[in-house]
C-alpha cells in the first residue's frame, strides 16, 4: 500500500513534468466554453456527455503519453529490477488517471452549479467516473503496449474513437435509430460507460445501470489481468532484452 500511495505521488508529479495535468486542465477550460457557448439553461444531459469524452479519451491518452516519456527516460526498464510490483505500477498510474477525471468533473461541475442549470446525483457520477476512467486506462495500456511511438497510438486510439466512441454519441443525439444498432452497442463498453454516466442525471433503466456496472467491473478485471501478463514482456522489450 505505501509502495502504491508513493508510485501515486510520483505519478501526479511525472503528469506534472511532462505537462499532463496542463493539458488537462487545458481540455476542461474547452469543456467549459462549450457549456458557456450552449444556449440550454439546464446542462443537467449535457454534461455527462462532456465527461463520457474526458473520461474514456484522456484516460487512455494519458497512460500513453507518461509511458512514451517514461521509455524515452529509462524508466521502464529499471522496473524489471526494482522491488516496486507490477501490480503496485499499473494501479498507481490508473489512480493518478482517475484524480485527473476527477478534478474534471469538480471544475465542471462547480462551472454548471454557479452559471448554469444543473441537477445531477454527484456521488453517483462520481462513482461512474471511477469505473470508467479505471477501465480506459486499462485501454492505455493495450494501446500502448502496441505501438511503436506516440503517432502510432494516437492511431490507435483515433481507431477505438471511430469504432466504440463516436457511435454511442451518434446514438445518443437520437441519430442512429436502427433498432439492431442500438442494441448491438449494448455489446460495446463506450454504451456502459455512457448509461453509467448518464444514470446521475436520470432517466436510465436500473437493468441498464446494473449490466453496465457489471461490463466495466468484470471486463476492468479481465483487462488487469492481461495488462498485468503482457507488463513484463513489455517492459523487456523497451530495455532491449
Amino acid at each position: 500500500m505505501n509502495n502504491i500511495l508513493v508510485l501515486f505521488t510520483g505519478e501526479l508529479e511525472r503528469m506534472k513534468k511532462y505537462h499532463v495535468l496542463g493539458a488537462s486542465l487545458v481540455v476542461s477550460l474547452i469543456w467549459i466554453g462549450v457549456l458557456y457557448f450552449t444556449e440550454i439553461s439546464d446542462v443537467s444531459n449535457i454534461f455527462p456527455l462532456l465527461l463520457y469524452i474526458d473520461a474514456t479519451s484522456m484516460s487512455m491518452l494519458m497512460i500513453g503519453v507518461t509511458m512514451f516519456f517514461e521509455k524515452q527516460e529509462g524508466t521502464i526498464k529499471t522496473l524489471l529490477v526494482s522491488p516496486i510490483s507490477k501490480a503496485e505500477y499499473i494501479v498507481a498510474k490508473a489512480l493518478a488517471n482517475i484524480v485527473s477525471n476527477i478534478v474534471t468533473l469538480f471544475v465542471l461541475y462547480l462551472y454548471a452549479w454557479f452559471f448554469k442549470e444543473i441537477d445531477i446525483n454527484l456521488i453517483g457520477i462520481f462513482l461512474a467516473i471511477v469505473i470508467v476512467a479505471f477501465f480506459h486506462s486499462l485501454i492505455g495500456f493495450m494501446l500502448t503496449y502496441y505501438s511503436k511511438d506516440f503517432t502510432d497510438l494516437l492511431m490507435g486510439m483515433m481507431k477505438y474513437a471511430f469504432v466504440m466512441m463516436v457511435p454511442v454519441i451518434l446514438e445518443t443525439f437520437g441519430l442512429i435509430s436502427n433498432n439492431f444498432i442500438q442494441k448491438l452497442l449494448y455489446a460495446v463498453p463506450t454504451k456502459a460507460s455512457m448509461l453509467l454516466l448518464q444514470a446521475s442525471a436520470g432517466g436510465i433503466e436500473a437493468w441498464e445501470i446494473y449490466l453496465s456496472i457489471a461490463y466495466l467491473v468484470i471486463g476492468s478485471t479481465l483487462l488487469y489481468v492481461i495488462v498485468s501478463r503482457k507488463f513484463d514482456e513489455f517492459a523487456a522489450k523497451e530495455s532491449g532484452v
